[in-house]
């Protein structure tokens, strides 16, 4: 069997979709199409089934996949290996802000210090990365997380990310020397989506402190809170990395509260068992110099 079919297969996988695993891999959709039925036809079975727009595994489909990421691996090991392949791909896994504001540098240095490396990066919740990390779909994850984030995998603190609640500089709050979970009774928030872990942790401090509150806006990208919030449509909770630039211009103020539940690291994921790449470990390294 080709293993081109397989590479194929894995990236259909990871798009749901023909469309844009064609564009990824630079093929024509028809000759996707053609590889995953002949993989269909080589065993037998359904590997994908159609859910509105997008491709899912069937069941023999996601055995498959759990065989097939490990079989490119070794094989992408075994090219680095024998002929001292300098280049070669990186597979990260992260969450939007740190997608945005942390990692574009890393990764200019990256592809400057590992010639040809080709560098994958899928922003997604924190379960999904995880998830896919634990599956050795992806290299390595980035995520913010107040404790270990899986004990099945081998997690490296990096550094402590702050988070902070913010508002137009010309908010009531803003103005104050410090700010009690109280003082935030009946204040409107804009937030990120419900698997957001920050989200989820504040909410619950301020349920548990018995503060009322509104969510004004829920919103799934973090420029779209962070314009909310400077036309005074509420305030938020924001990674500090994600806000920096609007804090040094001034549109956007940083309201004084603070709360150990609050303290959030910056924390890297990778599976025991992978195989660490020169792109791997040098991204590593790179990661924990910059603590």
């Amino acid at each position: 069997m080709d293993l081109t079919y397989f590479h194929t297969f894995r990236e259909v996988a990871r798009k749901q979709s023909y469309t844009r695993a064609a564009e990824e891999l630079g093929y024509a959709q028809s000759s996707i199409t053609m590889q995953i039925q002949k993989l269909e036809k080589e065993y037998g079975v359904p590997l994908f089934e159609r859910f509105g727009r997008t491709m899912r595994l069937t069941p023999p489909g996601e055995e498959l996949l759990k065989l097939v990421i490990p079989m490119l691996e070794l094989y992408a090991q075994s090219k680095e290996t024998i002929t001292q392949q300098a280049g070669g791909s990186l597979t990260i896994g992260t969450i939007d802000s740190l997608a945005a504001y942390f990692l574009p540098p890393y990764l200019q240095q990256l592809k400057q210090k590992v010639e040809g490396l080709s560098i994958q990066l899928y922003p997604e919740s924190e379960a999904v990365l995880l998830a896919k990390v634990r599956e050795g779909a992806y290299d390595v994850g980035l995520l913010l997380e107040r404790n270990p984030a899986d004990p099945a995998l081998t997690c490296t603190y990096i550094r402590e990310e702050p988070l902070v609640l913010v508002a137009p500089p010309g908010h009531r709050l803003v103005q104050a020397a410090e700010i009690r979970p109280e003082d935030l009774n009946d204040s409107e928030f804009i937030v990120s989506e419900g698997s957001c872990l920050y989200r989820s942790t504040f909410e619950k401090l301020l349920k548990d402190q018995g503060v009322a509150f509104r969510i004004g806006f829920e919103l799934g990208s973090l420029e779209a809170i962070k314009h909310c919030v400077m036309n005074g449509l509420g305030i938020a909770l924001l990674p500090r990395i994600a806000v920096e630039e609007e804090l040094n211009k001034g549109s956007l103020g940083v309201i004084p509260f603070s709360h150990p539940e609050l303290s959030f690291h910056l924390q890297m994921v990778v599976h025991p068992r992978k195989w660490r790449s020169r792109a791997l470990d040098t991204f590593a390294r790179m990661l924990q110099e910059s603590s």
